[in-house]
């Protein structure tokens, strides 16, 4: 399958994309797309079993689609969808994006939040709080680490630390913080501030900037204040 992009500069700004989210998780995206929109999510924290509480954490940047491109909606390997990234954008005429073969069993992706209902919250935040906060966490994370820490550890601490609500923004843990400075979605230094707005509808909560959207997946029995 082949979709189609309408811009040209969509598959540079796809894998730059991408490449930045397999820094992070390494593994699948999810694709949808419809209406004449390329939605693609990534991953950035998930709870790795049933006894895990954590909320899952994804990123999500939107491409528009040309018209009469397919629909589409398949969890696909991210560096295979990154290669055909890249490969159109070395075309002059990139506008032809390549589906990789989809894989399954990727828990985080068996369900993407709705496109409508999403309701505004009052609590807009800044990207300098959020830089701050996701360089504060990093910080954390490495200094509460015990040396030679096994994987159970390293998911603990980072649960710990990036679960937390960030503050004045109690819907928003601090793992969004994470998400929007490893994904590339705060502005560089320098550069005028983003003030991100919050939506919410039914367990999701979305933080929108003007360079992506992170989206956090709550547990039913953890609700946002």
């Amino acid at each position: 399958m082949t979709l189609l992009l309408a811009a040209p500069e969509a598959p540079s700004d796809l894998d730059t994309f991408l490449g930045r989210a397999v820094q992070v998780q390494d593994g699948s995206a999810r694709i949808v797309a419809a209406g004449g929109v390329l939605a693609v999510y990534v991953p950035v924290l998930f709870p790795s079993g049933l006894l895990d509480d954590s909320a899952t954490i994804l990123g999500l940047r939107t491409f528009a689609l040309a018209e009469g491109s397919a629909d589409a909606d398949a969890v696909v390997p991210m560096a295979s969808l990154r290669a055909r990234a890249a490969a159109a954008a070395g075309r002059p005429d990139g506008f032809e994006l390549g589906v990789p073969t989809p894989v399954y069993s990727v828990t985080w992706a068996g369900v993407v939040p709705p496109r409508t209902g999403w309701q505004s919250r009052d609590t807009p935040i800044e990207s300098p709080v959020l830089a701050a906060v996701a360089e504060a966490g990093i910080r954390e994370v490495a200094d509460t680490l015990p040396a030679n820490a096994g994987e159970a550890i390293v998911r603990q601490v980072r649960a710990a630390v990036w679960g937390e609500p960030i503050p004045g923004a109690a819907a928003l843990p601090k793992g969004v913080a994470l998400a929007a400075a490893a994904l590339g979605f705060l502005p560089p230094d320098g550069a005028e501030p983003d003030v991100g707005a919050v939506y919410e509808v039914g367990p999701w909560t979305r933080l929108t900037l003007s360079r992506g959207h992170v989206l956090v997946k709550r547990r039913s029995w953890s609700l946002a204040v």
